[in-house]
């Protein structure tokens, strides 16, 4: 039965081309993408056999020299190398995801004095579980806003909502997947199921197994009532809940991004208090 560790390799070495690692492509018709076992195998200097056990997840226990020899071969950077290792290697269970899933009061405060920025906290699966006035408008409207990959990857607006939406889309997975290390957290496990039943986009990007812990610092946004603007992100680990994350988009100083966010902030505080929109997550 093939593990977490298998299928990543397996996800990764199908990424990998033959002249990647300078092997010559002449005359070789391939029936499958990417490098074939036995040269993975040969360049991390193991046997076929040994690193087939690996793939198919008879074999769980590689060493630090095989780990590393194969993150060379396979091209791997520092986050995707350090995936590699805790698969390898898992270490502790994640808290229950309700535990995780409580914001602290204070918190809430905090982000409800972002005034003139888009404030709002997630969990490891990207279920936003507050968010400040603002961000609630910036997503109103938006089915499946609670949880920003179903916005994504199952909401048709979200095409155009995010102008760079591959990009995007990307993104947020490749977090998901080094959020998600070895660790079969039972609400991840349905989160992954419902989009891989309902997007093929998904499964497709899901399948890389890319790895990615930062999120894309700048994106650019059409939303349906201010137009086009682009927010420069900040994430912040909330330390006392592990898993929660604050994140807080801004505009430039003096750019029409601005003057588009201070557009919405407007609308946001000529309604009624009683009818300021929030996201369904925010309790």
């Amino acid at each position: 039965m093939r593990t977490a560790l298998g299928e990543f390799l397996r996800a990764r070495r199908q990424l990998m081309t033959p002249d990647q690692v300078g092997l010559a492509e002449a005359g070789d018709r391939r029936r499958t993408p990417g490098l074939r076992r036995d040269e993975v195998a040969m360049l991390a200097g193991v046997s076929t056999d040994y690193y087939v056990r690996l793939e198919q997840g008879r074999d769980r226990h590689p060493s630090e020299h095989v780990l590393d020899a194969l993150a060379s071969v396979l091209r791997l950077d520092l986050e995707a190398s350090a995936h590699l290792f805790e698969l390898a290697r898992p270490r502790n269970k994640l808290p229950p995801s309700e535990q995780a899933d409580r914001v602290d009061p204070d918190v809430r405060r905090l982000i409800d004095r972002c005034d003139h920025a888009v404030a709002f906290v997630v969990n490891r699966w990207w279920d936003v579980l507050a968010a400040n006035p603002l961000a609630s408008a910036f997503y109103a409207g938006l089915d499946g806003n609670d949880n920003l990959l179903r916005l994504t990857f199952l909401n048709p607006a979200a095409r155009e909502f995010y102008r760079d939406w591959e990009q995007e889309a990307r993104a947020k997975v490749a977090h998901l997947r080094a959020v998600a290390g070895a660790h079969d957290d039972p609400s991840l496990v349905t989160l992954v199921e419902e989009l891989s039943r309902a997007s093929e986009e998904f499964r497709r990007i899901w399948a890389r197994h890319d790895v990615q812990a930062k999120t894309n610092p700048s994106i650019r946004f059409r939303h349906r009532v201010v137009g086009e603007m682009t927010l420069h992100y900040q994430v912040f680990d909330i330390t006392g809940d592990p898993g929660q994350k604050l994140i807080v988009g801004q505009a430039a100083p003096g750019s029409p991004s601005e003057r588009a966010l201070a557009a919405l902030a407007t609308l946001v505080d000529d309604r009624p208090a009683t009818r300021t929109p929030r996201l369904p997550a925010d309790g």
